[in-house]
């Protein structure tokens, strides 16, 4: 039987009031088929990751960016499969979780039309209207507004059938005979030769069957965007959102679009990630990270983070060097 948006809105609902955010209670339920054709349902609340708020607390930023983990990004890190999946939130979703859910592959967004009407939401109508729904609008992805009660869909947005959106720089992705330290070796080292000096991440990851897998990603614009083409779009900012998609976050997204868990240790990033990054790797269980250049990040707040969570115990950063 198809599910009902209407009744997996609901799933959100319901617990949202358990999220731990004093002020943005958000809660995302994520829904679809899994690879065999099983329904599934999984939803989530914002949160921070049990680790920061034991050992840094829930009142300090990492780096420049919060400790909490978004509804709409907890709900992807437990997907079966997440490509051709579709999502309900409770409140319109920022620019960063906007990138997420377009990496992912997410086809359709419904938001609870109660979302519109709360502070946090006024607040950031721009963004929402400005970048949120851009990105929807340039990667295929239908938004509507929810009604449970009166089953009325609203759409905002309704993305043409079987949409292509152009991607001058798709994330890699190959089946390798073993999730082992030897084929993350040649992964690297390839990469490394190949990309050059580009932002780069890659992992080795394992899917629900053990089957194991390489993914490798370049920082790059969020799908729908090429470089070529939209240069003027890539370079707005607000100082807090952009268009460009970070390649440790690309990782995490492709893994949930294929049903694949990263493997803990056996993940590369060409320099320090983003403080976002880095909050993201935490949420997602991860533990180890293995840096090509340990003195280089996109900013200052980057290296503050990774030094926090360093000394907090709570991520461990090995040199590439120390890896081979």
């Amino acid at each position: 039987m198809t599910a009902s948006p209407f009744d997996e809105m609901q799933r959100a609902v319901d617990i949202v009031g358990t999220s731990p955010h004093p002020a943005n209670k958000i809660a995302a339920t994520l829904f679809g088929t899994d690879a065999a054709g099983r329904p599934f349902s999984i939803s989530r609340t914002n949160h921070w990751p049990a680790a920061i708020a034991e050992h840094i607390g829930t009142e300090n930023d990492i780096g420049d960016s919060s400790g909490t983990i978004h509804a709409e990004t907890a709900a992807l890190y437990d997907a079966p499969i997440a490509g051709g999946a579709s999502l309900c939130i409770t409140d319109p979703f920022c620019p960063n979780c906007a990138k997420n859910i377009a990496e992912a592959g997410i086809k359709t967004i419904y938001i609870d039309h109660k979302g519109f009407d709360k502070d946090f939401a006024t607040r950031r109508h721009g963004d929402f209207s400005s970048m949120s729904m851009r990105i929807c609008e340039r990667a295929g992805i239908s938004v509507y507004e929810i009604r449970r009660k009166e089953q009325v869909l609203t759409p905002i947005f309704i993305a043409p059938p079987h949409p292509h959106p152009p991607e001058d720089r798709p994330a890699e992705y190959a089946q390798i005979m073993a999730a082992d330290d030897h084929h993350f070796h040649l992964l690297v080292q390839e990469k490394r030769e190949t990309h050059g000096t580009h932002r780069m991440a890659c992992a080795v990851a394992r899917d629900a069957d053990g089957r194991a897998y390489t993914l490798t990603a370049l920082a790059h614009p969020a799908v729908g965007y090429t470089i070529e083409t939209d240069i003027a779009a890539l370079e707005q900012t607000d100082g807090k959102y952009s268009f460009i998609m970070e390649p440790v976050n690309r990782l995490l997204m492709n893994a949930a679009r294929r049903g694949l868990k990263l493997v803990d240790g056996l993940i590369y990033s060409s320099q320090v990630p983003t403080s976002r990054e880095q909050v993201n790797i935490v949420g997602a269980g991860l533990t180890s990270l293995v840096i090509g250049d340990a003195t280089r990040a996109r900013d200052d707040d980057a290296l503050q983070a990774m030094l926090q969570l360093q000394t907090a115990h709570i991520m461990s950063y090995r040199p590439w060097r120390d890896a081979v």
